[in-house]
């Protein structure tokens, strides 16, 4: 059984007891969060397509850790300027344990 659900405006498949990096949520750690916005799911090979979203069907979790991504490093250059700007960036995300979907 998987589902596609929606968080936070990015669309992530997802399955019982899988985690999930989504981008970052209110909410204090261990405490439980439901996603309505459910798109897609299957359950025993019959898949159920929302238009564009499933009545009824819910996505729970619960929340683990806020936690950073890896670092990506932004490099502006012009040539024979003598203009050179370095620059980093690290997105924060919420660590979500999907524990169960509910048709």
């Amino acid at each position: 059984m998987y589902a596609i659900v929606n968080i936070a405006g990015k669309q992530f498949k997802v399955t019982k007891d899988q985690f999930v990096y989504a981008p970052k949520m209110a909410g204090e750690t261990g405490a439980s969060v439901e996603f309505d916005q459910v798109l897609l799911a299957e359950a025993n090979g019959t898949v159920s397509v929302g238009a564009p979203l499933l009545a009824g069907a819910k996505v729970s979790g619960k929340i683990l850790d806020h936690v950073k991504g890896d670092k990506v490093i932004v490099f502006k250059k012009k040539r024979r300027k003598g203009y050179k700007k370095k620059n980093g960036h690290r997105q924060d995300f919420t660590k979500v344990m999907i524990e169960s979907i509910t048709l």
